[in-house]
């Protein structure tokens, strides 16, 4: 079957376990793709193909399943570049908490995916597959290609801002970014402890919960489930709803009335006035911490660190005390608002992204529309939700409370079918 690099997990997983599918054929499937497109996708920062043939995957939840592994976790078997010169060719002694877990599920590590800049700032040469002359998003750049490209069925990403739920809406897969710390960070190069979240990409709702539960222990159910009623929805565009392009204004009306045809209630919801403050919080938090993460580069690698990410780690820095801590008070307040904020609503749909992906590779697009729910520490899902005016993917983003990703997960799966996807 010269397609089954384009398998779901959950279909490739089923098809193992019950004797149709042999893993190796699987595994070969996608090195075959890989051969075919790398050179124009240009996803991974490391890739060797014996590398992966050389794995016996475990037996577990996702056997003989082919992952990428995006390049700010570590990996004992491979280099972990963190997107920088600074760290090019380093290799770890330890797997990171997420490759050792997949592998203990069962996973078979394809190879390193191409990251941008300590998962912040300047751009890799990763192209989207959807249109090789527009950006895949980022900063998990090489995770939402390969997914998207049939590279591997799944991949890990990372959030401090938008780096999942962007760079999967962009090309056209699904995108989770769980709740805050729910999947293990150990071995990640950390650059906001309060923000960095590791999360999944993948062809399907139902594909997120499948990895997410098998590398954290935790029940998130089978998405495909059909709920036994429909959800009550809010449609918030939120603190930053005036960098929404046409196409995304364009889309919450489609997917309004998409939802209210599938019998959701629907209603219009915003933010209390303080949400607002997270627009100056985040940026304070994220480059203020990232800057005390990166004090060994800076003090023996500075001219490495490119000029627009020292931009920003100096920002970080010239902070004063009282500003810091203000904003981690609107962190605080906020989080512990948003459940009120969601009253009597399951979950909340706002845009994945300003518009579809831009052109050029050299910008990785606005997480204009990630930031906040980053912030609040909550659980996100974007789902592919039709075409652009340059025909590139546009998403939709599920919105939940803290904890409850289980139901976010569900609800996405729902949503999704509703708009045609």
């Amino acid at each position: 079957m010269p397609d089954l690099h384009f398998l779901t997990a959950t279909q490739a997983t089923r098809q193992i376990a019950a004797g149709t599918l042999n893993p190796r054929d699987l595994l070969e499937s996608c090195l075959a793709r890989i051969a075919e497109r790398e050179q124009l996708v240009h996803a991974f920062h490391h890739f060797d193909p014996a590398q992966p043939r050389a794995q016996t995957p475990q037996q577990g939840p996702i056997h003989g399943i082919p992952i990428g592994v995006k390049d700010v976790l570590d990996t004992a078997d491979m280099p972990s570049g963190y997107g920088s010169p600074i760290w090019d060719g380093w290799r770890p002694r330890a797997d990171s908490a997420p490759v050792a877990w997949a592998k203990k599920a069962g996973a078979v590590v394809m190879g390193k995916t191409v990251t941008t800049e300590f998962a912040t700032r300047k751009p890799g040469p990763t192209a989207n597959p959807a249109g090789l002359g527009h950006t895949p998003g980022g900063s998990s750049s090489g995770s939402a290609a390969g997914v998207a490209d049939g590279f591997f069925p799944i991949a890990y990403g990372t959030q401090t801002a938008g780096s999942i739920i962007r760079p999967a809406a962009y090309c056209g897969v699904v995108g989770y970014k769980p709740t805050y710390n729910a999947i293990e960070r150990f071995g990640m190069k950390v650059m906001s402890a309060s923000l960095d979240t590791v999360g999944v990409m993948a062809r399907s709702v139902a594909d997120c919960a499948l990895f997410a539960s098998a590398v954290s222990s935790r029940d998130l159910g089978d998405p495909d489930v059909k709920p036994d009623r429909a959800p009550r929805v809010g449609i918030c565009m939120g603190p930053t709803a005036a960098a929404a392009l046409p196409e995304t204004e364009a889309l919450r009306v489609r997917v309004t009335n998409a939802l209210n045809r599938a019998g959701a209630r629907v209603t219009d919801r915003e933010l209390p006035d303080d949400f607002n403050n997270l627009i100056n919080a985040h940026p304070i938090v994220m480059n203020h911490e990232s800057a005390r993460a990166l004090g060994w580069e800076l003090e023996n690698a500075r001219d490495q660190i490119s000029e627009g990410l020292r931009e920003r780690l100096e920002f970080g820095l010239s902070r004063t005390p009282e500003q810091v801590a203000e904003a981690y008070a609107v962190f605080e307040r906020t989080q512990r608002a948003f459940p009120d904020a969601m009253d009597g609503l399951d979950v909340l749909i706002t845009p994945s992204a300003p518009g579809e992906a831009p052109k050029g590779l050299e910008w990785t697009g606005d997480p204009a529309f990630n930031y906040v729910w980053t912030s609040l520490h909550v659980p996100c899902v974007t789902v592919p939700a039709g075409l652009g005016p340059n025909g590139m993917p546009l998403g939709i983003q599920i919105v939940g409370r803290r904890g409850d990703d289980k139901a976010v997960l569900a609800w996405a799966q729902w949503v999704a079918a509703a708009v045609g996807n």
